[in-house]
């Protein structure tokens, strides 16, 4: 029997960033997952505050090379990798100089977003699912966390829906209290349109402030993770209103057992 594989595609990752809740699931979670027997794929962006000498990153050249055009322009993908030795688990970064050189995440230091946060999302995550066609390897389940990959559920079952390695995957959503509080580019809508994705899929984030992003990636996953203790309330709404299978906010002692779980009930749903 075939291991189970569960790609996840995280805003943020400890230790590359400091430990927060995200960041925390992020190192321990796929640990977790890989140690019960499934095969994994870890992926986040290789933000410039990413110290790559001491983390020991390097480029992947067979994975890097491709350019993608967003908003009419030309951006190469870069793709390194680094190790957790102690949980012999291995890290893919997404990277690309215009958007993730700079030394900080999503704000500069000033606490404000930074103006291109909705080309960033786009390209991470355009450059995450590019990187696993590369890889010839089909996820069973794609967890996605953080708002910054909130158009994975969407180019999963739009644009990606007919392609071998996408057509029998399940999405799940984890919702973070990761909250901000302007709008992205007001152009969002059309950067964010590829091939199959129509219009009207992207209707919900005419204004693309975080609540809309928010909905728009529950409308097309297949199932949703609170994964913070308290989550912005329209957005705890919209899931509820949703009627998808929902995993209740877990503490960390409960972590893995309770999403290996999740994800077997949405695997199960298949047959």
């Amino acid at each position: 029997m075939e291991k189970i594989k569960v790609l996840f595609v995280f805003q943020e990752i400890t230790p590359y960033l400091p430990e927060t809740d995200m960041s925390y699931i992020g190192r321990y979670l796929p640990q977790g997952v890989q140690e019960s027997g499934k095969e994994i794929r870890t992926f986040m962006p290789k933000y410039g505050c990413i110290n790559e000498r001491r983390n020991q990153l390097h480029e992947v050249i067979r994975l890097s090379g491709m350019n993608m055009i967003i908003n009419d322009t030309d951006h190469p993908l870069i793709i390194k990798v680094a190790s957790i030795q102690s949980a012999r688990m291995q890290v893919y970064f997404i990277d690309n100089e215009d958007y993730f050189q700079r030394k900080s995440v999503l704000q500069d230091e000033h606490d404000r977003s930074f103006h291109d946060n909705d080309e960033r999302s786009i390209f991470y995550v355009r450059g995450v699912l590019e990187t696993v066609k590369k890889l010839r390897w089909a996820p069973d389940i794609i967890h996605c966390h953080g708002w910054i990959s909130s158009l994975i559920p969407l180019y999963v079952k739009k644009s990606f829906r007919e392609d071998p390695l996408f057509h029998e995957s399940k999405v799940i959503y984890s919702v973070y209290n990761d909250y901000f509080d302007k709008s992205l580019d007001r152009k969002y809508k059309d950067k964010a349109k590829i091939d199959g994705v129509r219009e009207k899929d992207l209707a919900i984030v005419k204004k693309p402030d975080y609540v809309n992003i928010n909905k728009l990636a529950i409308t097309f996953s297949d199932g949703i993770i609170i994964a913070s203790e308290q989550i912005n309330n329209e957005v705890s709404e919209f899931i509820s209103a949703s009627e998808k299978p929902v995993l209740p906010f877990q503490t960390r002692e409960n972590l893995i057992t309770s999403y290996s779980d999740f994800y077997q009930k949405l695997l199960d749903s298949r047959n």
